[in-house]
């Protein structure tokens, strides 16, 4: 069969000069049939992607050519080159030439766009121009007769305009906040072809201008990284402690301690690395990093420590450079008193550098260069000296003595010396006051939002500079232990004797005792004096930028309370000016109050703990093994990562005990503070892995546990529909599970729901469970019966022996006047149940457990709609697209109020007694569209009534009654055991227990009594009194016999009759002696627990259709579970659950 054939208008092309006229002169339309079409378009870009690369930017596919555009194209976008005369192959030349431009009728007609209606341009539309309009590109004149492009310049761009698929571009995966996020379409918009977006639904990629020009100023891993960790790194120890760790620990111990330092450090950048190249890093830093790998627990307590840490480091990096200067000056060119001038000049260093840094980063970087040429300066000017030796006597006298073997021998090893009159310094108490020199390994990362790339620069820069300032420090320990000697007189005199060691405790000069070796040792002295300037100043310099970048950081997440005024940025940069200002107020306190030595270790231990939680972050994510893992830096060991947690941990209790019990205990607090907010994010941690993988092996290891009845815990699946429609049923249940055991409610819809409408009524599920604390799970099968998706719930729950045990229903209150196949299905539940061996259990509550007033309007609305077994149709419909008035629901016959509809029918779940629920209000119709359920369910909670979360409470609060137990049957247990459940939460303490059973023989009634109280007692079941019931058989009155015959009236047939679901006198006959049992139990639990606040009955065990017809079993049902207000009817699955055995 021949396809149809369609005319297909191109546009202008160049013809060839000698064209083929037709008989009539004229030149006719190409005729091509929708097949050919295709395979024309198609086959025409397989040839060119072949030939051709592509490049995508930003979703748009582009070819690169040799060819001037076209001046006549209205759009641009698709150039490419072509060979001479490829048109003459694809194509006829009895072609009609037009002008105007139009659609392409294989993109219209075969597959629409879904953003047909969208006015902006996206991914699957471009916008259409009037005839007369030329863009910049079509000024050009590209020049192009392809078909691709000639035949359909609005859809022929690309091939991704000729289907709705999204081809795999970078754009489809970054977060949906993101100005350049391009959404694939949704699995609905693909599935459903009717499904498109609504017009004016725009993508927030289309709103943003293309091409944004940024000013961002981002640094490369030099500038960036490597500069500011061998400024933090190359610190005021450098030159004011080295010799004097040199003097303790001797050239062998001292080496030993920095390479141990580096260890730490380096192990603590290896797990960094890892974290860094796990994903895109934004600002933020350390705390960015911790925060999206242990959760914003971890990286909310680490991040407000660490952003103060940093603060008041500035302060101490300020104090430290004031302490320098006020040794150049004289003691009376004092302004006030040395403590005020120095107070004075760290004041004005401070005003200066948050100057630098608020103007800009720029000029932050340039002064990190300046001061990093000083910096190289002095160390290359120490490390000449000590080649040249000593210029002079007095030198020599201060202990400088040049390269020396026996000075090298004598300093090889330790000598420590007491310090605070009797204690003697150690190995430990010399590594905690040198270790702080390292703890500027974080300086490039804490300002990872300013990096060009930072998954290559932080691992890059961080770990050069570790390398660099290891070497610089051990070579200049070793220079200054070759040539310096330990004590030193001062003395000239003594140089001709040698003597200068020989001071005993007045030595002034010597590694021992003098800061100043460094520049006794250089060259050029002054040149020293710069360099420590430059290490004070650019540790403080960068401490005054990594603490509000980080603070910044932390309060955009909004993890703590009343900080979100400090996440406000301002300029290009995002800078936060505000953070600058708190750094600077703190900064300026601290350097006021002084007394900075006592808060040192602190700090150094508020470094050390952010050290240890990286190098947890990167153990615990190795350990969970999450499938987002993927760190493209792989020189790192998990182990390695848990060792360098412990050694910090370890460092930070050498440091001072004192400090480090403080720091845990406000990383504690804090983590306590934000867990107990519970903050809205959800960024994937590896907490939320180790949960998972913990869940799961935690299941793994019960399957392999043999059951005990010792261990027996009821696990229960009870049919409530959704949970708040029945939150006396939910209160119940929960009552005996209690977060201790498996909690599930199932919910079966009749009609069809989608994607979205199931998320939105799971989310609000759990929701009223998490407002009511309950533990509890939700599960909904839609688009089946009764009985098959009860069925379904009852076979697929659960997961290994982590499954329900006990099927918990409603009492069908509406047994009589609904239909009898739903009365037969009711039955057939109860019998799957059996079958698959769970237990069963029916609660009735007079006046019924339906209840809508913890449902919000449009909610209750949609229930109620979508369980109406004529809104199949209806149901199938977009939850986000369709309201209950609107015009597809009129032609469908659905009118918007429910009581305009007709009877409803009963609702797809276990307990069926809607037909006694308020119907919604007519003043309610607005709130009741579909799509604002949804539209709710995903809001914030602000949103929900007050009223959602309250229910009928009469479980859940402290009543008088007893709790009657009528055990007439053995059935394992369970009747028994689940009243002494409930005995023992504390709404029911109040409650005694009372036993009610049978008697075997009216003649024995005291011995089966005593052998009943020694079961009771030997099972361990504390109860208030305990009766034999002896007249079970006995015949019933006959008030009771006319009130249920009365009760199966409707039901009652013919023998001969063909009905299914009807009561013959035969099957009356047949289970009379039954009738009259369950009958005189009425009577019974009338007589004896009218007054109680609940009755536990055995359940009669339900039969199949050949002995009991489902009529008559309900019946039975009836007759009990009406005996009194608030009836329990319960039947084991005959396996023990309890035991009297230890």
């Amino acid at each position: 069969m021949s396809s149809p054939e369609k005319d297909i208008e191109l546009s202008p092309v160049k013809t060839d000069p000698n064209p083929i006229k037709t008989p009539a002169g004229g030149t006719d339309k190409l005729k091509v049939a929708v097949d050919d079409e295709e395979d024309v378009i198609i086959g025409r870009f397989r040839k060119i992607s072949s030939a051709k690369s592509m490049a995508a930017t930003n979703g748009n596919i582009q070819y690169p050519t040799d060819l001037p555009p076209r001046s006549d194209d209205v759009e641009a976008g698709l150039q490419m080159r072509k060979d001479p005369g490829e048109r003459d192959k694809l194509l006829e030349n009895n072609v009609e030439v037009k002008n105007q431009v139009t659609k392409s009728s294989f993109r219209d007609m075969e597959k629409p766009s879904r953003f047909k209606d969208q006015p902006s341009t996206t991914r699957f539309q471009m916008e259409a121009k009037p005839e007369d309009y030329v863009t910049e590109e079509s000024e050009d004149g590209m020049d192009s007769d392809d078909p691709l492009t000639a035949t359909d310049t609005k859809y022929g761009k690309s091939f991704r305009h000729f289907t709705r698929e999204a081809l795999p571009r970078l754009d489809n995966y970054r977060n949906v906040l993101s100005l350049h996020a391009a959404p694939r379409p949704t699995l609905d918009e693909l599935h459903n072809a009717s499904l498109s977006r609504k017009p004016g639904q725009t993508i927030e990629k289309d709103l943003a201008p293309s091409g944004m020009i940024t000013t961002n100023i981002k640094f490369g891993w030099v500038k960036g990284v490597l500069m500011r960790c061998l400024l933090n790194i190359w610190g005021v120890m450098l030159f004011l402690r080295l010799s004097w760790v040199v003097g303790q620990a001797g050239i062998a111990e001292s080496l030993l301690l920095i390479l141990t330092t580096s260890v730490v450090t380096t192990i603590t950048a290896l797990s960094m690395s890892a974290i860094s190249t796990n994903g895109v890093i934004k600002g933020g830093g350390t705390y960015y990093m911790i925060s999206r790998s242990l959760g914003p627990e971890f990286g909310g307590s680490i991040g407000l420590i660490f952003s103060m840490a940093n603060a008041v480091a500035c302060a101490m990096y300020v104090v430290g450079f004031g302490e320098s200067l006020i040794t150049l000056i004289p003691a009376n060119a004092y302004m006030v008193n040395k403590e005020w001038d120095q107070a004075i000049y760290g004041c004005i260093t401070i005003v200066l550098l948050t100057g630098i840094v608020i103007v800009g980063m720029e000029w932050e970087a340039k002064a990190q260069i300046v001061l990093l040429i000083i910096l190289l300066a002095a160390i290359a000017d120490f490390c000449i000296g000590s080649v040249i030796g000593p210029k002079s006597d007095i030198e020599l006298a201060q202990g400088f003595v040049g390269y020396n073997m026996s000075v090298l021998q004598e300093n090889l090893w330790s000598d420590y010396r007491p310090y605070e009159g009797t204690q003697s310094h150690n190995f430990f108490s010399v590594f905690s006051i040198f270790f702080p020199a390292a703890t500027g390994i974080l300086a490039g990362a804490n300002i990872s939002g300013d990096l060009k790339d930072p998954q290559k620069s932080i691992p890059k820069g961080t770990l050069l500079a570790i390398v660099l300032t290891t070497i610089s420090y051990l070579i200049i320990a070793v220079i200054a232990g070759w040539t310096v000697l330990r004590d030193a007189s001062g003395e000239v005199l003594d140089v001709a004797n040698w003597t200068m060691s020989n001071c005993g405790h007045d030595c002034r000069y010597g590694l021992h005792h003098s800061n100043d070796v460094i520049r006794l040792v250089s060259g050029f002295g002054p040149l020293i004096y710069g360099g420590c300037f430059a290490a004070t100043l650019s540790s403080a310099l960068a401490s005054l930028v990594s603490a509000p970048k980080v603070f910044q950081a932390l309060c955009q997440d909004k993890l703590y309370p009343y900080l979100e005024f400090f996440a406000k940025g301002y300029g290009p940069n995002n800078e936060p000016v505000r953070g600058y200002v708190l750094t600077f107020i703190i900064a300026v306190a601290f350097i006021l109050m002084g007394g900075l030595n006592q808060i040192a270790p602190l700090i150094s231990n508020f470094f050390l703990a952010a050290y240890a939680l990286i190098n947890f972050s990167t153990f615990h994510a190795s350990l969970a093994k999450p499938v987002g893992w993927r760190p493209t830096f792989r020189f790192y060991n998990m182990w390695l990562s848990l060792l360098g947690a412990m050694v910090c941990v370890a460092i930070m209790f050498v440091i001072s005990w004192i400090t480090a019990l403080v720091t845990i205990g406000c990383l504690l607090a804090l983590y306590l503070l934000v867990s107990y907010r519970k903050p809205d994010v959800n960024w994937g941690s590896t907490t939320q892995a180790q949960t998972y993988k913990t869940a799961l092996s935690g299941v793994h290891h019960l399957n392999r546990i043999t059951e005990h009845v010792k261990n027996y815990r009821p696990q229960i699946l009870v049919l409530t529909g959704f949970p708040a429609e029945r939150p006396i049923l939910t209160d119940f249940s929960y009552l005996l599970t209690k977060g201790l055991s498996l909690m599930l409610c199932g919910h079966v819809v009749q009609g069809p729901v989608n994607h979205r409408a199931r998320e939105a009524l799971t989310n609000r599920a759990y929701h009223w469970f998490n407002k009511r604390k309950m533990k509890s799970f939700y599960s909904i099968v839609d688009d089946v019966g009764f009985k098959d998706g009860a069925s379904a719930l009852i076979q697929a729950s659960g997961l290994g022996k982590l499954k329900p045990n006990i099927l918990m229903m409603g009492f069908k209150e509406d047994w009589l006047t609904c239909d009898r196949s739903e009365v037969v299905d009711y039955v057939e539940v109860l019998h799957k149940a059996l079958d698959v061996h769970m237990a069963l259990a029916i609660l009735r509550v007079e006046g019924g457990q339906y209840s809508s007033d913890a449902l919000d309007d449009d909610l209750r609305a949609y229930l109620h709609d979508v369980t109406d077994k004529n809104l199949s149709l209806f149901s199938r419909s977009s939850l986000s697209d369709v309201s209950l008035d609107t015009p597809q629901l009129r032609r469908a016959g659905v009118s918007a109020d429910p009581g305009a509809a007709g009877p409803l029918a009963p609702p797809a779940t276990a307990a069926t007694d809607r037909d006694h629920a308020p119907k919604p209000k007519e003043k309610d119709k607005e709130s009741r569209g579909l799509g604002s359920a949804v539209r709710r369910a995903f809001g914030a909670s602000v949103a929900r009534r007050a009223s959602s979360f309250t229910s009928v409470e009469q479980f859940t609060k402290r009543q008088a009654g007893s709790v009657d137990v009528w055990w007439l049957y053995d059935d394992g247990g369970l009747t028994l055991l689940l009243p002494y459940i409930l005995s023992t939460r504390r709404a029911w303490s109040s409650c005694p227990l009372r036993v009610f059973t049978l008697a075997n023989k009216n003649t024995e009634l005291e011995l089966e009594e005593r052998n009943m109280a020694s079961l009771l007692s030997k099972f361990r079941i504390d109860y208030s009194a305990l009766k034999m019931v002896a007249d079970i058989t006995k015949r019933p009155r006959d008030s009771t016999l006319t009130y249920f015959d009365k009760l199966i009236a409707p039901f009652r047939t013919h023998d001969d009759s063909n009905d299914a679901t009807g009561i013959t006198d035969a099957d009356l006959i047949a289970a009379r002696d039954r009738t009259y049992r369950h009958l005189r139990l009425r009577e019974l639990i009338s007589e004896h627990s009218s007054n109680a606040r609940l009755v536990c009955v055995t359940l009669p065990m339900p039969r199949r259709r050949a002995v009991v017809p489902p009529p008559l079993y309900h019946a039975w049902l009836h007759a009990i579970a009406t005996a009194a207000d608030r009836v329990l009817l319960v039947r084991g699955n005959h396996a023990a659950v309890l035991t009297f055995y230890s």
